[in-house]
């Protein structure tokens, strides 16, 4: 609305018209509007019903269905409808329709309208970062989306652990970047069958937050190098072990044939030996030639038992030798072809930034944990599986000094510690802490320049700071319901998720946007003290006038509200439309 005329409306939805004038200011509406959606039009958009599921979303609507059915209805609301730039909101079912019908190759380009709208403000925000001197900090991890386990009804839903269970559903591989203005800001996010595991998912993690930013640190080639080098002796070793082994089991094959050779020979003496016996109807006795031939059969026949062990024992120990062998050229090669992709990515990094990158144990695996230290990250993470952990309890006694890390940990550590199968030397510690009357142990992995030993309260910090990963997934299910499907179409599944990441950075972004945008009042709302539960759960669903008018457009809210007596005005040009200050 370029030109706005002097217009009073009321809704039951005051923050949802408010977002709607910031989806404007940043030109969602225009690109939501603009989508090439190939289903028919009767009476509302395509394009229309996917815009009306978003803001169903940042209302953080349970179900689809309570856009029609909750006490007070999405798409009754006017004013609402018109914020978005739309003459009115179709009903649920049209919604339903029209997300069930949607292509993956439609779902990915409203998805892209997304990262692209959002892309600006994460390159603000990532620039500030950097002006500021400060290591961007990174989060990863894998969240399951349960639907009932005898549900049949959901596509390519698989069984796998969420909540710590085994449930049915998907999973969401998500990547988020801890914001000085913003607090959190989700990067990236891929829907996943139920039964991804996150050990699969730390590398594609790492790209997906790479992809988003635009930035990297420096591959730390040195290290790849020197790991392939020793890769490179281990195998040599193990050709020549393979080699030796290949000798000794031509020998055990050899004798093998000896002892099958002789084993004929005793038994042929013995049937002959046996034959003559029967015919001359003699009696065998210890010391006759039957009762030797006999012995010797069988002494022949423990030893053929002998070599046929000793044949099976060295072709066992070969093969395994082999595959072993095999399994080292594997990971060379795939060394080979990564240490070949860094040089080239080093050679083309121009701005290299220093970068934290925090995963669970679930991720936490040796391999993982090296491809970090590669890629150049400062790794924060937890073993996976317990053997490290029961390695670290053997190393400690009653002797032991402890230090308090958080008001129920304490915690040892060691620098520098090769452990097996990692070949690279980590900072290493344990921690201990009481949850009720229960002693419970648990690890963590540290690689890069911080003095983490030098600072075990730090470090027991740092890597508990991941939290905020844990808090955006808790609010992704507990404030927009990411956990409630609203749809059957994996597609639309999609979407649901994309669009839940995106209301979470939506809302902060138009939190700040909203509070430099309006205008000096006594009575102003102070939208910075209102978090994004409140504005969900609370300002989304609070009862107001809209003004509009020459001069700006005005929240009043109802006497019968909880912002009773408050008012939100933002500035409005009508020749411009919302003012264009830089966000």
């Amino acid at each position: 609305m370029s030109n706005v005329e002097n217009k009073t409306q009321h809704t039951q939805h005051a923050f949802l018209v408010a977002w709607g004038w910031f989806a404007e200011y940043i030109g969602l509406l225009q690109r939501l509007q603009s989508l090439d959606l190939k289903q028919k039009h009767y009476h509302h958009t395509p394009q229309t019903k996917v815009m009306e599921f978003l803001v169903s979303i940042l209302g953080g609507s349970k179900h689809l269905q309570d856009i029609s059915l909750a006490a007070h209805p999405l798409d009754k609301d006017q004013a609402v409808a018109e914020a978005w730039g739309q003459p009115e909101w179709a009903d649920y079912s049209g919604v339903s329709r029209t997300l069930s019908r949607l292509s993956w190759e439609e779902a990915r380009q409203i998805a892209q309208i997304l990262d692209e709208i959002s892309q600006e403000m994460i390159d603000a925000e990532l620039q500030l970062l950097c002006s500021q001197g400060q290591r961007i900090r990174l989060d990863g991890d894998l969240t399951g989306i349960p639907v009932s386990n005898t549900s049949q009804t959901y596509p390519n839903a698989t069984f796998g652990h969420m909540d710590d269970e085994i449930r049915l559903g998907y999973q969401a591989a998500v990547v988020s970047l801890e914001s000085p203005s913003y607090t959190r800001l989700w990067l990236s996010g891929t829907h996943h069958p139920g039964d991804t595991v996150s050990c699969t998912q730390a590398e594609a993690l790492i790209l997906a937050a790479e992809a988003r930013t635009g930035l990297r640190p420096l591959r730390r080639t040195d290290l790849l190098r020197q790991r392939i080098q020793a890769g490179e002796q281990q195998l040599a070793e193990t050709k020549k072990r393979r080699e030796i082994q290949e000798q000794t089991l031509q020998q055990a094959k050899d004798r093998l044939a000896d002892a099958e050779k002789l084993d004929q020979e005793r038994q042929a003496e013995l049937a002959n030996q046996e034959k003559t016996y029967q015919e001359r109807q003699r009696k065998e006795r210890p010391t006759s030639r039957l009762a030797q031939a006999r012995k010797r059969s069988q002494a022949a026949a423990r030893h053929l038992k002998s070599r046929q062990k000793a044949w099976k024992e060295a072709q066992k120990r070969l093969e395994k030798t082999t595959a072993h062998w095999k399994g080292q050229m594997d990971n060379l090669e795939t060394l080979y072809q990564r240490l070949k992709r860094f040089e080239q990515e080093n050679a083309t990094n121009s701005q290299p930034v220093e970068a934290d990158f925090r995963l669970d144990a679930g991720f936490g695996t040796y391999e993982n944990v090296a491809l970090s230290i590669e890629m150049g990250y400062e790794v924060y993470t937890k073993p996976h599986g317990n053997q490290a952990m029961a390695f670290l309890k053997k190393q400690v006694n009653d002797q032991t000094v402890w230090t308090r890390g958080g008001a129920n940990a304490e915690l040892v550590a060691w620098p520098d510690l090769l452990l097996k199968k990692c070949p690279y030397p980590l900072d290493v510690a344990l921690e201990r802490f009481y949850t009720g009357k229960t002693l419970k142990y648990s690890a963590l992995f540290h690689f890069g320049a911080d003095r983490v030993i030098q600072d075990l309260p730090g470090w027991f910090k740092k890597y508990n700071g991941r939290q905020i990963i844990e808090a955006g997934i808790k609010e992704s299910k507990q404030v927009f319901y990411l956990q409630h499907i609203k749809v059957r179409s994996e597609p639309a599944i999609y979407l649901q998720e994309c669009f839940v990441l995106f209301a979470a950075n939506f809302i902060r972004w138009a939190s700040h946007w909203l509070a430099d945008q309006s205008l000096p009042a006594k009575n102003a709302l102070d939208i910075r003290k209102l978090g994004v539960k409140r504005q969900v759960q609370v300002a989304a669903h609070i009862s107001a006038q809209v003004i509009w008018n020459s001069e700006g457009r005005l929240l009043k809210f109802s006497k019968q509200s909880a912002f009773a007596g408050l008012t939100l005005k933002v500035a409005y040009d009508p020749k411009s439309g919302l003012q264009k200050e830089k966000f």
